[in-house]
Parts: C-alpha cells; sequence; structure tokens
C-alpha cells in the first residue's frame, strides 16, 4: 500500500465520523486488543494514519458477517501469521450475514486457502477414517476461529454434501456419509442446547412433517434463530399431524417453520399448513422438493423460505414482522380430489394384480411389498397435491427428478418390467375420473402415446423379467 497510508492525520473524532464507531469502542478495542495502535500527539491525543482506518472497517466487515470482534481480530492475527496482508483486500462495503459464507470461508488470501476451507477438507478426511477425535477436535479449531453461522454452513454442511456426492459416486460407503452425518448432528444439538435464553418474545415453533426424517436444515435454522435472540421450540422429525393441534394449543407460537424434503412429505406438510391456517399461525417452509419443483408452492399455504438455508432465518425474521400477511395459494382442482379418492380405493386391488402378475417372475415378496408400498405412496402425494392436474396428462412424465435424474415419483432401482404390471393393473381397476394417473403410469411404463384401454397396454407391453431386480434393490 502507499506510503501515505501510514501517515498520521486522523484525530480521534475524525475517525468516529469515518467509521461510526463510539469513542469508547475505539478505546476498548486498542486497549483489549492492540487494533488500531494509532500513535499519539506530544499532548496525548491519538492520531490514526489511513491503515488504522482500514483496519477498523475491516473488522465492522467481518462483525456485520456474524464474528465477534475477538473472533475477528483471531482472524486477521491468523491471516497476518500466514503471511498475508487482509487490507490487500476489498473491504469498504460491510455484507449482510448471509453473504458470510461466500465471502469468508472458502476464499483465499494472496495464493492461500483460507483457514476454513482447510479444516473442511481435514474433517472430511477424518470423518473417511471414522476417527472421531480428530474429527471433533477440527471441529473444536473451527469454532474458536470463527462463529457458529459460518462454520455450520461452510464447512459442516458443505462437507456433508461433498461426501453424499462420494456415497453416490461409489467412492464413500453409506457407512461413512452415516458416521459423518451423526458427528455433525450431535454438535448442531449440543449448539443448540448451549445457547443462551431468549431475549425476543415471538415463539418459533420448528420441525418436520410426518415420516419427514432429514433434519440438518430444520436443526440449523433453529440455532441461527436462537442464536439471533428468538424463542424456539425445536420438535425434531417425523411430528405426527394428530398431535400438532395439541402441541399449538400448549405453546402458542408465532410462526411455525417446517421443511420437507420428499414428495409425500410435502403431501403431510400440506395438511399441516391448512391446520394451521385454521388456527391463525404463520406457516413458513422449505425443503428440496419445493427447490426441484417451484410450482408446489403455489399450493401451500404459507410463506417459502427461499432455496438456500443461508438467508432462511433473515426470512424467518421478516415473516414475524408482518405475521398477517398470507401468500395466495392456488386453489385443489376438483378434478384430482376425485381421483385421489378413486386410487385409495383401488390401490389395495391394484396392488393385489400386480403381486400376481410378477410373483412368478422371482420378485421376493419383502421387495416387492416395499415397491408397492414406496410407489403408492408417492402417487397418492402426487395426486394430494394437484400435480397431475397442474400439468396435465401430457406432461405429467415430466415431473421433477432428483440431483441423479431419477423422478421424484420413482422409488430407486425401480424395474421397468414392475411399472408395466402397475400400468396395466391401474388401468383395469380404475375409470375415466383416474384419467390423469392412468395417463401418466402409461408414460412411466413406456407404452406409446394414447393407449389409454388396458387391452392395448396388456397388448404392447413387454414380458415380464429381470426376476431379482426388486432383491437387487433390497440388498443395495
Amino acid at each position: 500500500m502507499a506510503e501515505n497510508l501510514d501517515l498520521p492525520i486522523y484525530n480521534l473524532k475524525a475517525v468516529v465520523q469515518e467509521t461510526g464507531l463510539k469513542p469508547d469502542t475505539l478505546r476498548a478495542w486498542e486497549r483489549r486488543y492492540g487494533l488500531p495502535e494509532p500513535q499519539r500527539t506530544l499532548s496525548g491525543h491519538r492520531l490514526y494514519t489511513e491503515r488504522d482506518v482500514a483496519t477498523l472497517r475491516w473488522l465492522i466487515a467481518r462483525q456485520d458477517e456474524g464474528l465477534t470482534i475477538s473472533r475477528a481480530v483471531a482472524l486477521w492475527h491468523e491471516l497476518t501469521r500466514q503471511g498475508s496482508d487482509p487490507l490487500d483486500r476489498a473491504l469498504a462495503a460491510p455484507r449482510r450475514p448471509d453473504a458470510a459464507r461466500t465471502s469468508l470461508q472458502l476464499e483465499t488470501f494472496e495464493g492461500k486457502q483460507s483457514p476454513l476451507a482447510d479444516l473442511q477438507r481435514r474433517w472430511i478426511d477424518a470423518c473417511l477414517r471414522f476417527d472421531e477425535r480428530a474429527a471433533e477436535q477440527i471441529l473444536n479449531s473451527a469454532f474458536a476461529l470463527l462463529p457458529v453461522e459460518p462454520v455450520v454452513l461452510g464447512l459442516i454442511r458443505q462437507a456433508l454434501a461433498d461426501i453424499g456426492d462420494a456415497w453416490r459416486q461409489g467412492s464413500a460407503t453409506a457407512q461413512q456419509e452415516h458416521f459423518a452425518s451423526a458427528l455433525a448432528m450431535r454438535r448442531l444439538e449440543a449448539l443448540l442446547v448451549a445457547t443462551p435464553a431468549p431475549t425476543r418474545r415471538e415463539r418459533i415453533l420448528v420441525g418436520c412433517p410426518p415420516h419427514e426424517l432429514h433434519t440438518f436444515a430444520p436443526l440449523t435454522l433453529s440455532l441461527f434463530l436462537r442464536r439471533r435472540g428468538w424463542d424456539v421450540l425445536y420438535l425434531g422429525a417425523d411430528v405426527p399431524l394428530h398431535s400438532l393441534e395439541a402441541t399449538i394449543d400448549d405453546t402458542m407460537p408465532n410462526v411455525a417453520v417446517l421443511t420437507a424434503q420428499q414428495l409425500h412429505t410435502a403431501a403431510s406438510l400440506l395438511e399441516m399448513a391448512r391446520l394451521l391456517e385454521s388456527k391463525g399461525i404463520a406457516l413458513a417452509y422449505g425443503g428440496l422438493i419445493f427447490n426441484q419443483f417451484p410450482d408446489l408452492r403455489k399450493i401451500i399455504p404459507g410463506h417459502f423460505l427461499g432455496e438456500s438455508l443461508d438467508s432462511a432465518a433473515l426470512a424467518v425474521e421478516e415473516i414475524l414482522r408482518t405475521p398477517h400477511v398470507r401468500p395466495s395459494v392456488r386453489p385443489m382442482a376438483a378434478e384430482s380430489v376425485i381421483a385421489l379418492r378413486r386410487f385409495r380405493e383401488q390401490r389395495s386391488a391394484i396392488e393385489s394384480d400386480v403381486w400376481r402378475s410378477v410373483r412368478e417372475n422371482g420378485f421376493s415378496p419383502a421387495g416387492l411389498a416395499e415397491m408397492n408400498a414406496a410407489f403408492g405412496r408417492n402417487l397418492e402425494a402426487a395426486l394430494e397435491l394437484g400435480l397431475l392436474h397442474m400439468h396435465g396428462a401430457s406432461n405429467a412424465v415430466g415431473m421433477p427428478a432428483d440431483q441423479d435424474g431419477h423422478s421424484v415419483l420413482l422409488p430407486a432401482g425401480v424395474p421397468p418390467d414392475y411399472l408395466h404390471a402397475y400400468a396395466v393393473a391401474a388401468q383395469r381397476r380404475l375409470d375415466a375420473s383416474a384419467r390423469p394417473l392412468t395417463h401418466l403410469l402409461a408414460n412411466l411404463a413406456g407404452f406409446p402415446s394414447g393407449m389409454d384401454d388396458a387391452g392395448g397396454i396388456k397388448r404392447k407391453s413387454k414380458k415380464l423379467s429381470r426376476l431379482t431386480a426388486i432383491d437387487h434393490h433390497r440388498r443395495a
């Protein structure tokens, strides 16, 4: 930096005007942390350089990202110890807390990897080695250097995503993924317990709808909200619908936050949303399925939190400021209600027909029962959410896919022969009131467009084969 940046030209009043800090704060930082280090006139008055002012702005920017002043100073000293000058980077504009993950944790300083990025790599390595002690020590180091929010989002969440990708690609085992997830959840729960008493009176209820077991997002959001002073009641996974009303009456929340990652749990969330609406409780919701299929947001009577966990806490706070503003939703089509009722009436008969069609081909009873339960559950959810009538029969097969490209309707590893048998059985058992569903099944089974009658499907259906496909899926 230029030499004139080290000239002592600013008095205390000028620095207060430049930074917005109070004089007492400036003196406290200087006394406790040695930053900045102003020079003195002969009469003892402080004089600050342009570098001192830039240092103060850097510390303020780190506080805006969520760091305490002590941790901001620790980060400053860590960077200088590594040979980097923090003031060589753009520091002028403070950033919102939700921007911290991209601006702080994973960037490089003068071509060197940031401390958190290195800790993230080491934590992944420790988890893949099942080295619990090393993994815990690495997290301890991260939380000592940085505040909770950047570590959770920039280290733990990203590391779990990387390990999950490795598992899907075959370079990590399910046991390694489960081990890392268990360590992460245990740490989050400990942090949640350790949060101080709330300083704000509004209460927020956070949980998952029935059958939803993925709790990283709601647990993280509960932690962030508690750290911002809110009274948060965290209910965890698989909250029963039949007991939710009593919980609401007992706790009187101002806002309820629900998350769903799968199609059938989104249908359960819709049921909960209707109950909350009848009670006059504002709903905030989110989850992977709503990112994959944005049209679902049109039928949930609540506030969508956004596609990123980074800004979810801010979104909840905005809802608390305007709890009586309710987003408009699309009413459920009467055709969807009729088709759902008809499918529920005939589902057992359809599954019995499928059983008879494939049992001679070597499918195991346990595997077939599992497949029927998962597929039928997803079809009911699609009807309950109005997806088939929302898109029309011709577009039904184009419903959202997961990150591996699989339709959210189909259980993992479902064999084509099973889909053929299911389409035939549905055409036999369902009448015209369920036409969008039978069209969808015909499309999923790969039958020619416009083939609506059961006889036509039977004539075109391929011979059922793949004798051990479901067994293989079950073992996997």
